[in-house]
């Protein structure tokens, strides 16, 4: 992290930015479920990924959701796939938006990862119709 925050103010940026980008009932849920096993792994997820990273101004909200996703499906990670893609009501991303991302997986990452994504996405998109 770069020398013009501290670690105390970083957290305090990514702990704004994470419950507007996943909501706060999910933050304060994955904050107060945490225990001396993963308190600090919380703490630093939240400084930097959320703080340091999502928090710098160079990039949009929508930019860095759409980033995050296509990353997520072509890693294969659908746990957190799934996270962020409920997050799209609070980053802008639309499903045509989602759609030609994950085109774009196809593309440079392969079938199989778009296609899991694909899945995903469908089952998630289904869920918050309810």
């Amino acid at each position: 992290m770069s020398n013009d925050k501290s670690d105390d103010e970083f957290f305090e940026l990514g702990l704004q930015v994470r419950k507007e980008v996943l909501g706060d009932e999910y933050v304060e849920a994955a904050l107060a479920e945490s225990n001396d096993l993963d308190e600090e792994f919380q703490r630093w997820i939240t400084s930097t990924a959320w703080g340091a990273i999502w928090g710098r101004p160079q990039l949009s909200r929508r930019d860095r959701s759409l980033i995050t996703i296509t990353q997520l499906a072509s890693l294969g990670k659908l746990e957190e796939l799934s996270l962020h893609l409920k997050a799209t009501k609070n980053t802008g991303l639309s499903r045509d938006d989602i759609k030609e991302a994950l085109m774009q997986v196809g593309v440079y990452s392969g079938i199989p990862a778009a296609n899991a994504a694909f899945k995903i996405a469908k089952k998630v998109f289904e869920e918050m119709v309810d």
